[in-house]
C-alpha cells in the first residue's frame, strides 16, 4: 500500500528553490574560479599522497628536513624520468625515417575495394562538387591526377591549354618578438602552474595540522567531534585511494613496457611511462597511450602480428585491473558507487576540463565523506556512496506495503541466505514494527493498512516456523558477533513470552518463541488481547521456570515495570526476563528501574534474549556425576564404624526427629543416612517408598546424600531436574523428587558419617533462617549420636 502524500507548504517550496539557487552559485563559482581552484586541488591531492611518507621520515629528522627531503625525492625522480624519456624520444626521432616503406604498405592496404557501396558514395559527392558554384561543373578549368602524366599529355588535342595550378605565397617575414611568443607561451603556462603547484604543496605539508585545525573550526563550528571525524575519514580515504592508484599505475607501465619489448615494439620503456602518466587520466588515458605504440607498431613491420598483439595487450592488462585489481583496491576505499564516478567524471570535465577528470574521483570521495558526517549534506551520500539507497529494514518496509507483489518473501529468502534468522527478526522485523507503529500514530498509515503488514508479517513468521533451520553462510570478518548461545540436548527451562501491551508486542514474542523452539526450549508466548490478571493466571498455569516480557517502541517500559512488579510479588522464584527490542536511548536509566521492579535481566534483542536464557537451562548429564571422595575416607570409614548404626534396626529417637523434621517443613520425604564404602544406609525415614524403605539402602554412587559428606557442609539444590549432577538421575525422575536439602552429621572427631535430610516433589526455594534450622536439628542429632557413643563406652 502507498503512504498518503501530502501537499507542499510554502515553507517547503522555499527550501527548493534556495537549494536549486545555492546549487547553481556553487557550480557558478567552481567553474568561474578554476584558475584559482585546480591548483590549489592538485596541490591538497599531492599533500593528501605525501602526508604519510613526511609523517615516517619527520619521526627521525624532523618536519622541516622530512619536507625538503620528499621535495628532492620528487625532483630527482622527475629529473630521472625526463632524463630517460629524452633519450628515448631521441633514439625514436632517429628511427623514424627507416618505417617510411612499411607505412606505405600499410596505407596501400587500406584502399577500398572498387565497385563497393563506398566507392559510389565519394562518387556521389563528387557530382555534388562539380554542381557547386565554382566547382569543375561550372566550367572552371581542373586537372586531373592523369593530366600530369606522359601519355596523358600526348593524348591531350593539339591547342588545347593545360591548366596549372597556381599557389600565392606571403613574401612578409615573421617577427621573431612573435615567434617566441607563439612558442613558449603555451609552455610557460603549465610551467606556471606546476610551480605554484609545488610551492603550495610544500606549504600544505608544513602547515598540515595548522591547516587541518583552521577547517575544523571554520567548517565544524561546535562540532569538533563530527568534524574530525569527516576529516580524518576523508584524509584516510582519498590518501589510501592515491597510494593505490600510484601502485596500480605503475605496475601497469611496467608490465606494458615488459609485454611491448616481448613483442618487439621500439622503445618499450618510453611507451610504459606514457601509460604509467596516461593512466592517472580515468576511462581515456589508458586507450591514448595504447594508441602511439599501435601506430608505431603498424609502421616497424609490415605484417599485423605486432599491432595486434599490442591492442590485446593493453586490453587485457585493462580487463584484468578494472574487473579484478581495481575492486579489490579500491573498492573499500573510495566509498564511492561506479556511476557515481562516471557522472562526477562528465560533471568535472565539463567544468575544469582534463584536470577535471583526474581530481573527479578523489573530489567525489571528499563530498561522500561529507554526506556521511553533515546532516544537511546526507543527499551526497544517498546520491554518491556505494552504500544501499534503503537499510534491510526500509526496503523490507516498502515491500511490505506494496500492494498485492509479496515480494517481501524474496527479500527474506535472500537476506537468510547471508544471515541468520535472528538477524532477520532483530535487524528487519522489529524496526519495521516500530517504523509501522509511528508512522501509524502519525496519520500516515490507516487502521486497516497496519493491521493487513501485522498480518502479513505473522504469515511470514509461521512460513520460517514449519521450514528446517539452516545455518547462513556469513564472511567470519564482516558478520557482526552475537551472543554465544549454547545449544541443549534438553533443556530443563521452560519460556513464556509475554506481551506487555500491543499486537507488536505479542508479534515479537512470537518471533521469540520460533527461535527459543529451534534451540530445544519448551517455549511458548500470550495473546496482547490478554489482560495482567489473565497473564498472571496463564503463567501459574503453565508452570514456567522463566518469562519475557516483551516491550516493541512505542510501547513503554511503565506497563513493563507494572507487569513485572505483579509477577515478581507472585512468583518470588520465577526468572523474568525483559526484553526492549530495538530500543537505543536512555537504556541505563530504564534497566535500573526495571531491575527495581524485579526484573533479573533487561536485554535489547533477541539474541542476547537468547543467550540469557541459555544461562537459566541446564543440559542434561548422560549420567548421573557422582560425588567426590573425601580425602581422609579412610578415618571416615573408622569413625562410621565406631557408631556402630549400620544395619541396625529403627530406632524411636531417630524417628521422632525425621517425623518431626518432615511436619517442620512441609516436605513428603525425611532421612537420617550414614554412608559406608559403597551403599547409603536409612537409619531413619518418613515418605520413602516401599521398595527404598524395605531395603533400608542404596548405592552410594547414585547419593545426593554423599555430595554432602563430600563438602561436609549443607546443601540445597532447589531443583534437582535443573542440576546437571542428577539431571539424569534414574531414580530422582522415577519418583518424582525435585528438591533436596540436607545438612552433616558428624562424629565426635569431627568426621561427616552422615546426613539429615530433606526431599520434596516440587521445586522450592529455602530461606537462611530454614537453613540455619536444618543444621541446627543436625546438630542435636550428632549430639544425640555423641551421648549414644559415650554411654556404650561406659563400665
Amino acid at each position: 500500500m502507498q503512504t498518503p502524500k501530502h501537499k507542499s507548504t510554502a515553507a517547503d517550496a522555499l527550501v527548493g528553490i534556495w537549494t536549486v539557487a545555492l546549487t547553481a552559485f556553487v557550480i557558478a563559482t567552481l567553474s568561474f574560479a578554476r584558475e584559482i581552484l585546480i591548483p590549489l586541488a592538485l596541490s591538497a591531492l599531492l599533500t593528501f599522497l605525501l602526508a604519510p611518507l613526511v609523517t615516517r621520515i619527520e619521526r627521525w629528522l624532523g618536519r622541516i628536513a622530512a619536507v625538503l627531503v620528499v621535495v628532492a625525492l620528487i625532483f630527482a625522480a622527475a629529473g630521472a624520468a625526463g632524463w630517460m624519456l629524452t633519450r628515448q624520444l631521441v633514439d625514436l626521432a632517429t628511427k623514424l625515417p627507416e618505417y617510411q616503406g612499411n607505412i606505405a604498405t600499410k596505407l596501400h592496404a587500406f584502399q577500398l575495394p572498387k565497385g563497393g557501396a563506398f566507392t559510389r558514395l565519394s562518387k556521389t559527392v563528387e557530382e555534388l562538387k562539380k554542381e557547386l558554384p565554382g566547382g569543375s561543373g561550372a566550367g572552371s578549368p581542373t586537372i586531373t591526377q592523369d593530366a600530369g602524366r606522359p601519355e596523358t599529355a600526348a593524348a591531350a588535342t593539339p591547342g588545347t591549354p593545360v591548366a596549372v595550378p597556381v599557389q600565392v605565397v606571403e613574401s612578409s617575414r615573421a617577427n621573431p618578438m612573435e615567434l617566441m611568443r607563439m612558442i613558449i607561451a603555451p609552455v610557460l603556462g603549465p610551467l606556471g602552474t606546476a610551480a605554484l603547484v609545488l610551492v603550495l604543496v610544500i606549504c600544505m605539508l608544513f602547515q598540515r595540522e595548522d591547516l587541518r585545525n583552521r577547517l575544523i573550526r571554520l567548517i565544524g563550528q561546535g562540532r569538533i567531534s563530527a568534524t574530525t571525524r569527516a576529516m580524518d575519514d576523508a584524509g584516510h580515504r582519498v590518501s589510501r585511494y592515491l597510494l593505490m592508484q600510484l601502485l596500480v599505475n605503475v605496475t601497469y607501465g611496467v608490465v606494458i613496457a615488459v609485454g611491448l619489448s616481448f613483442i618487439g615494439v621500439p622503445n618499450a620503456l618510453l611507451w610504459g611511462a606514457f601509460a604509467t602518466v596516461l593512466r592517472f587520466i580515468p576511462y581515456i588515458g589508458p586507450w591514448i597511450a595504447a594508441t602511439f605504440p599501435t601506430i608505431l607498431a603498424l609502421a616497424v613491420t609490415p605484417s599485423w602480428t605486432m599491432p595486434v598483439l599490442t591492442l590485446a595487450l593493453f586490453g587485457g592488462i585493462e580487463l584484468l585491473l578494472n574487473n579484478v585489481m581495481e575492486p579489490l583496491l579500491y573498492g573499500a576505499h573510495t566509498g564511492v558507487s561506479s556511476i557515481a564516478l562516471i557522472v562526477a567524471a562528465v560533471f568535472w570535465t565539463w567544468l575544469w576540463g582534463p584536470v577535471g577528470l583526474v581530481l573527479a574521483t578523489p573530489l567525489t570521495v571528499c563530498l561522500v565523506v561529507m554526506g556521511r558526517h553533515v546532516p544537511r549534506l546526507s543527499f551526497l551520500s544517498i546520491v554518491l556512496s556505494d552504500e544501499e539507497a534503503l537499510t534491510p529494514a526500509e526496503d523490507c518496509y516498502h515491500r511490505l506495503l506494496s500492494v498485492g507483489e509479496k515480494d517481501e518473501l524474496e527479500f527474506v529468502d535472500a537476506y537468510l541466505k547471508a544471515n541468520p534468522l535472528t538477524a532477520l527478526y532483530d535487524s528487519v522485523f522489529i524496526p519495521v514494527l516500530a517504523a509501522a507503529e509511528t508512522d501509524a500514530r502519525q496519520g500516515l498509515l490507516d487502521e486497516e493498512q497496519l493491521a493487513v503488514l501485522g498480518q502479513s508479517m505473522r504469515e511470514i513468521v509461521e512460513d520460517l516456523a514449519q521450514r528446517p533451520v539452516v545455518e547462513a553462510k556469513t564472511d567470519a570478518a564482516e558478520a557482526p558477533p552475537e551472543p554465544a548461545i549454547e545449544r541443549l540436548p534438553t533443556p530443563a527451562c521452560s519460556v513464556l513470552s509475554l506481551p506487555v501491551r500491543a499486537y507488536r508486542d505479542e508479534l515479537a514474542g512470537a518471533m521469540l518463541t520460533q527461535l527459543l523452539r529451534q534451540q530445544g526450549f519448551p517455549a511458548d508466548h500470550a495473546g496482547s488481547k490478554m489482560v495482567t490478571g489473565e497473564l498472571l493466571e496463564l503463567v501459574d498455569q503453565s508452570d514456567v521456570d522463566a518469562v519475557c516480557i516483551s516491550v516493541v517502541a512505542p510501547s513503554t517500559i511503565i506497563q513493563a515495570r507494572h507487569l513485572s512488579t505483579r509477577l515478581r510479588a507472585r512468583f518470588p522464584r520465577l526468572k523474568i526476563v525483559i526484553g526492549l527490542w530495538g530500543a537505543t536511548e536512555n537504556l541505563e536509566d530504564a534497566i535500573q528501574r526495571l531491575r527495581a521492579s524485579g526484573a533479573d535481566e533487561v536485554v535489547t534483542t533477541l539474541a542476547e534474549a537468547l543467550a540469557q536464557l541459555a544461562k537459566y537451562s541446564v543440559p542434561l548429564a548422560e549420567m548421573t556425576i557422582p560425588a567426590a571422595i573425601p580425602a581422609d575416607e579412610a578415618e571416615r570409614l573408622a569413625d562410621v564404624l565406631r557408631l556402630g548404626l549400620l544395619d541396625t534396626a529403627p530406632e524411636d529417637a531417630f524417628d521422632r526427629v525425621t517425623r518431626k523434621l518432615a511436619r517442620i517443613f512441609d516436605v513428603p520425604i525425611a532421612l537420617i543416612t550414614f554412608l559406608d564404602t559403597d551403599r547409603e544406609f536409612f537409619k531413619s525415614q518418613v515418605g520413602l517408598p516401599d521398595d527404598l524403605a524395605a531395603a533400608r539402602s542404596m548405592p552410594r554412587a547414585g547419593s545426593i546424600c554423599g555430595h554432602v559428606i563430600a563438602s561436609n557442609e549443607v546443601l540445597v539444590i532447589e531443583d534437582l531436574a535443573r542440576d546437571r549432577r542428577f539431571s539424569n538421575h534414574a531414580l530422582l525422575k522415577e519418583r518424582q523428587l525435585r528438591f533436596y536439602a540436607g545438612a552433616p552429621l558428624r562424629s565426635p572427631a569431627g568426621q561427616p558419617v552422615g546426613t539429615l535430610c530433606i526431599l520434596d516433589t516440587r521445586p522450592r526455594q529455602m530461606t537462611e533462617r530454614e537453613k540455619r534450622l536444618l543444621q541446627v536439628v543436625a546438630e542435636e542429632v550428632t549430639e544425640q549420636i555423641a551421648l549414644r557413643m559415650a554411654n556404650a563406652a561406659a563400665p
